[in-house]
């Protein structure tokens, strides 16, 4: 590795651009290269920054979200023009449903080409500015420390998400002489005088209050604080879909997720509370069962909602008290607070952490089939290690994961509340990369997998040990499962007819297991870790088994009655 120029000397767009990543702190890129940024991956061999590169721009993306999740810094992705950034978009948004900072360049056309159509020609601001928070050309190398700077706060201050910046070709090449930004500092906020002293009086005033966590923003030491604050507060709290690693599920004030198929038991609760403090989420249409949990605009619950975006306070509940705090800041503050002399609802926490713990207990659970995801699971639960992280992306085999494994520990979750498929795999990778020491398994279903299944051999190329556990039930599950629900014995669209997954790892110089029994999979995937390889395990499933509660057979039943 070369010396990179001075700051002070003329420099090309992409050694400047490059140099702004070295001073907001930037430790990895994930890209697919392209020769309309060839000047910035030039200028990255002159510094110490790790360059993973992927097979699929929608991968990279994913994996720089992944990484914004983690670390709560903007994940870097690098695309070139035109068919990448559309692969792309699938990351983007991601990044903008989950609240993950994120920055994405893009390589561009040169400047004298523009509105001629030239090859791959795209305008980024009109098809990314409703996908990203901002979207924008940089013109000028002159101003790349300024856009830059921008864009690392917009991306992580508020609420987080995407920014997507078009880099022309020759720009890139163009010479100036600037200096570097500084370190971005995230763009915080606070509770406002009395606030506090707000909530602490209607906490002493309710009697079945309870807690839902949700978004981002937050980070080990704010979740601990929240922790503290619901044990001395005897204070029931539930996390939002897929946020499972904001409060931990071994804590005696934990109730469950609200998500998709969520315990009845914590939706009549929720229902039923009459002051709800909601920290950090939106309350969008998965976690709010399509938006019938709350009255809209005005929910019968006294509603705290806590967010970093002012935007977002008032946009569909009009909450009792906003507060327009990061989940950080919110947390930090809770100490203070006085605990009432009267807990009223304290024996009624105890019961639903009780209710939780037998509705995420897998070994009752029975499903067709010579393999039981049950099994699999508390296999998992028995031998995972506290800080290995899941990924996953969308299907109805996520619902194992989501409500069989207890997550415990912050930093062990990439789930897309997007419910995007494909994620797992390169978030799984993407993960790795920046966590080589912790265990990281993905779960991902036939359907899912294969959406960006290549990124496996991404996984080789670096060493990356993840174990993917593959569950195969050669369909499209949740789309079958909602057909036999209104188009009862109606199939259309959703079969599969899948390649052998242990042979396609193992083809890639992956380690590959196939699984047909419960008994198989412990075994399997013992070996599996010990190959210290990429690693899938194919789990065949009986398709009956459709979730965990019921099958295909049922479900047409009770739709054609």
């Amino acid at each position: 590795m070369s010396q990179a120029p001075s700051s002070s000397a003329p420099r090309t767009g992409g050694q400047i651009l490059v140099g702004q990543l070295v001073s907001h702190g930037v430790k990895h890129v994930f890209c697919v290269p392209g020769e309309s940024f060839l000047a910035v991956l030039d200028a990255l061999v002159d510094v110490n920054i790790d360059v993973t590169v992927c097979r699929q721009e929608g991968g990279a993306a994913m994996m720089a979200d992944a990484h914004g999740k983690l670390t709560g810094q903007p994940g870097i992705c690098m695309v070139t023009r035109g068919p990448g950034a559309s692969n792309a978009l699938a990351g983007i948004h991601i990044s903008k449903q989950d609240s993950s900072p994120l920055i994405v360049f893009v390589g561009q056309i040169e400047r004298g080409m523009r509105e001629r159509e030239a090859f791959q020609e795209m305008d980024y601001r009109a098809i990314f500015g409703q996908a990203a928070k901002w979207a924008t050309e940089i013109d000028d190398a002159a101003r790349i420390p300024e856009i830059l700077s921008r864009a690392f706060h917009v991306a992580t201050s508020g609420r987080p998400g995407p920014v997507v910046i078009a880099l022309p070709e020759d720009m890139l090449v163009e010479m100036a002489t600037v200096a570097d930004a500084p370190h971005y500092e995230a763009v915080d906020s606070a509770p406002a005088t009395g606030q506090m002293a707000d909530l602490a009086k209607r906490l002493a005033q309710a009697k079945a209050p309870v807690a839902i966590l949700g978004g981002t923003r937050w980070d080990e030491k704010s979740v601990k604080e929240f922790a503290a604050f619901a044990e001395k507060f005897k204070l029931p709290v539930a996390v939002s879909f897929r946020r499972q690693m904001l409060f931990p599920a071994d804590h005696p004030c934990f109730i469950g997720d609200v998500g998709i198929g969520l315990n009845p038991a914590l939706l009549k609760r929720v229902a039923e509370a009459d002051l709800v403090l909601l920290v950090g989420g939106r309350m969008s249409e998965m976690p709010s069962q399509a938006y019938t949990l709350f009255d809209i605009p005005v929910p019968k619950q006294t509603l705290v909602h806590v967010h970093p975006d002012s935007g977002e306070l008032g946009r569909v509940y009009r909450a009792a008290l906003a507060i327009n705090a990061s989940p950080a800041a919110f947390a930090g503050e809770l100490a203070a607070l006085a605990v009432p002399a009267s807990l009223p609802w304290a024996a009624d926490t105890q019961a639903m952490h009780k209710s939780y713990l037998a509705w995420s207990d897998p070994a009752p659970i029975q499903t067709p089939g010579t393999l039981q995801m049950g099994g699999v699971m508390q296999y998992l639960e028995a031998n995972l290690p506290a800080d290995a992280i899941m990924t996953n992306g969308a299907g109805n085999f996520a619902t194992w994961l989501h409500r069989f494994h207890r997550f415990t520990q912050y930093g062990t979750q990439l789930a897309p509340t997007s419910g995007s498929m494909g994620y797992g795999l390169p978030a799984a990778v993407g993960a790795k990369r920046l966590s080589p020491e912790k265990m990281v398994v993905c779960f991902a279903g036939d359907g899912c997998f294969m959406m960006h299944g290549q990124e496996f051999a991404t996984a080789v190329q670096y060493d990356l040990p993840i174990i993917v556990v593959l569950i195969d039930n050669g369909m499209y599950g949740t789309i079958r499962m909602h057909q036999e629900k209104h188009y009862p014995g109606r199939v259309s669209a959703t079969q599969l007819k899948n390649p052998d997954f242990a042979a396609y790892a193992r083809a890639f110089g992956g380690h590959g297991e196939r699984v047909e029994t419960t008994d198989q999979f412990g075994p399997a995937f013992e070996r599996a870790v010990a190959s210290g390889k990429p690693a899938i395990v194919h789990c065949l499933i009986d398709p009956e088994a459709i979730t965990p509660t019921t099958t295909i057979a049922k479900l047409r039943a009770a739709a054609q009655k």
